[in-house]
């Protein structure tokens, strides 16, 4: 049996994922609320910038594709959330760089 996966390489594949339209990580944007881990079961907890995006399909997707690549992952849930409502304070320094908002 394999050892659970940390947290860390599950953040670690989720920063490879670019949001569609903005092209920063969906980390740097600050879209994952939480990441649960037990056993080999990974669940996220995320929201979009906009309650009215489309794109979650598609980044639900890439999601559940490069988490189950972590290893020691088996299933990958993920719920979306707007409670609480996304907003730009929640940008990492380099997502304000790139999107010029420092």
């Amino acid at each position: 049996m394999q050892n659970a996966p940390s947290e860390e390489a599950v953040r670690a594949a989720l920063s490879g994922i670019l949001d569609p339209e903005l092209f920063v990580s969906i980390i740097d944007l600050g879209l994952v609320y939480d990441i649960l881990i037990v056993d080999a079961n990974v669940e996220i907890t995320m929201t979009l910038t906009t309650i009215g995006c489309p794109l979650f399909q598609t980044i639900e997707s890439e999601i559940k594709e490069k988490v189950l690549a972590v290893p020691g992952v088996e299933s990958v849930s993920v719920e979306l959330t707007f409670n609480p409502p996304w907003d730009p304070s929640r940008l990492s320094e380099k997502a304000k760089a790139k999107l010029d908002m420092e």
